[in-house]
């Protein structure tokens, strides 16, 4: 009753969004060590089981005209959806190569109203972008590396479920924060997810496996010089304790 079904015949689509060269009229850096980033990703969750489809430096048309174009696939033979999306942003904002986007926009083409074949099933996004510009310096507790960059600027429902039900948002960052990325090793966040969903995907709950990825961000990582550090969000409207199938 509070687990969701995932014995489809598909575990469900995985779509990576990777943008690294932004127009320059946009005033964006080229976003160097992201493609380690989509490489893990794609490596992970192909491991889980997901079908992952790589779309690399999408303009802002791009992307939406491919996530309407998933959000209208039949996904009835799928138990899931998940969304990787690794590019610039602000608060509320994704960047394509050409300008920003609100991520309401995005993420909404799959509510419940507008993506009836995924209604009742759990729809994951991971979102690796900086969220504004604070800098979190961190605290001393009684109880880290160089090219560092930021990523700135169908089961027994009722009959009415609410149209944002369902949705997992993993955001790399606490809102009004930067983000970080190391040029050779990828962003935090991305590393950490995908250390914590090879080691315990097939066994933990996504929140369990959530909660462990913030800690490794919070403990494992620091940006020199001035020790700045990071923080996850993970905003959940799940219904149900999700596991992988194994």
């Amino acid at each position: 009753m509070y687990t969701y079904k995932m014995n489809y015949p598909s575990l469900g689509q995985c779509v990576i969004i990777n943008n690294k060269n932004f127009d320059r009229r946009t005033g964006m850096s080229s976003r160097k060590g992201t493609d380690v980033d989509a490489g893990y990703a794609r490596k992970v969750f192909e491991r889980l089981g997901y079908n992952v489809k790589v779309a690399n430096d999408q303009t802002v048309q791009q992307i939406q005209q491919l996530l309407y174009t998933v959000s209208h696939d039949d996904h009835s033979q799928s138990a899931s959806f998940v969304c990787v999306m690794l590019s610039h942003g602000d608060e509320g904002v994704f960047y394509g190569t050409d300008g920003n986007v609100e991520l309401q926009k995005l993420t909404g083409l799959f509510r419940g109203d507008r993506c009836n074949t995924l209604v009742g099933k759990p729809k994951l996004f991971f979102i690796q972008a900086c969220r504004g510009s604070d800098l979190d310096c961190g605290i001393e507790t009684d109880s880290v590396a160089g090219g560092i960059e930021t990523d700135s600027v169908a089961g027994n429902y009722p009959a009415r479920i609410p149209v944002e039900a369902d949705f997992l948002y993993a955001y790399s960052t606490a809102p009004g924060y930067y983000s970080w990325r190391n040029t050779d090793k990828g962003s935090w966040f991305i590393q950490a997810l995908c250390e914590m969903l090879q080691r315990y995907g097939k066994q933990l709950d996504i929140m369990q496996i959530m909660t462990r990825v913030n800690h490794k961000v919070a403990h494992d990582f620091e940006a020199s010089p001035n020790a700045n550090k990071q923080i996850p969000c993970i905003v959940s409207m799940l219904t149900k304790h999700l596991y992988f199938p194994h």
